[in-house]
């Protein structure tokens, strides 16, 4: 079907569990030190090889679009002062090939997907979540990449979580191996509780997906639900062609979770060259302040 070359990130949602730091800012722009959560999720497809992105947002996410553009005004005070450093940053957030289309209201992640039909035409694409960052190693959605281009099939990425995180994601029902780390599916389904099994992955971030995938959201829509999810249309599309899982065994955190958030501002800031060594002093006594409590 050809090479992948277009991704779709997710970035529609209200962001109620930041409230009240996301009346006004989308919950994809809380900083994880110094850098937006959502830059961390274009430099990672950038750095794929995707050559064009769709981010579909929701209202009020204006502020996204305004930072992936061009600040010439800042730019030429940052020339002027000399200061060629914050500069060099500055460019990392400057996308040229950046498209957006909004979501009137956040009716789930298959309803999402399904405002980025036209941008993706038909080729294959991948997903990935605006709030899900993976900043170690190979970029995962580049590994996905890859996997399509040897098996020429939809592919989703899992995770091994625990049973809490399993009943507030969408899971994955495991079947044969077929490689390292790669699995046949025999079932994809939403939070559902009580029947998640121990033996369950999760579903994370990061999709290779087909345009068989719109049919397929299309004929969902039509169903009396408050929500159009993704998984749905995943596990339906399973049912006609393969569809793979790929565990992820890397680190991962859930920047759409406050302690994800915060857990990620500790362990980057612990890596980042003006935090690093202050921030290990401070945590240094406070485990020491935590061990006399």
């Amino acid at each position: 079907m050809g090479k992948i070359k277009k991704a779709i990130i997710t970035a529609a949602d209200f962001g109620a569990d930041f409230l009240p730091a996301t009346k006004a800012m989308p919950k994809e722009m809380l900083p994880i030190v110094d850098t937006p959560v959502i830059q961390f999720v274009v430099e990672e497809a950038i750095a794929s090889g995707i050559e064009e992105i769709l981010i579909i947002s929701g209202k009020n996410k204006s502020t996204i679009g305004n930072h992936f553009d061009r600040n010439v005004h800042l730019e030429k005070l940052l020339s002027e002062k000399n200061e060629n450093e914050k500069l060099a940053v500055l460019a990392k957030s400057d996308v040229p090939n950046i498209h957006y289309i909004r979501q009137a209201y956040p009716n789930g992640l298959g309803d999402a997907i399904l405002h980025a039909e036209a941008f993706v035409g038909d080729e294959p694409f991948v997903i990935l979540l605006g709030d899900d960052i993976m900043p170690n190693g190979t970029p995962l959605t580049r590994t996905l990449m890859d996997l399509y281009d040897e098996f020429q099939t939809p592919i989703i990425a899992m995770m091994k979580t625990g049973m809490e995180e399993l009943a507030h994601s969408g899971v994955v029902e495991v079947n044969e191996a077929r490689g390292e780390n790669l699995f046949s599916i025999s079932h994809v389904f939403e939070k559902v509780g009580s029947s998640v099994a121990a033996n369950d992955f999760g579903i994370i971030g990061r999709y290779v997906m087909t345009p068989e995938i719109f049919s397929k959201l299309h004929a969902l829509s039509e169903e009396a639900k408050p929500e159009l999810q993704l998984t749905d249309a995943i596990d339906a599309l399973n049912s006609e062609q393969e569809v793979l899982a790929y565990e992820y065994k890397g680190k991962r955190y859930d920047a759409g979770d406050k302690y994800g958030l915060l857990l990620a501002n500790i362990e980057l800031g612990l890596k980042h060259k003006e935090t690093a060594k202050p921030l290990a002093g401070y945590l240094k006594e406070l485990s020491k302040q935590l061990k006399r409590e």
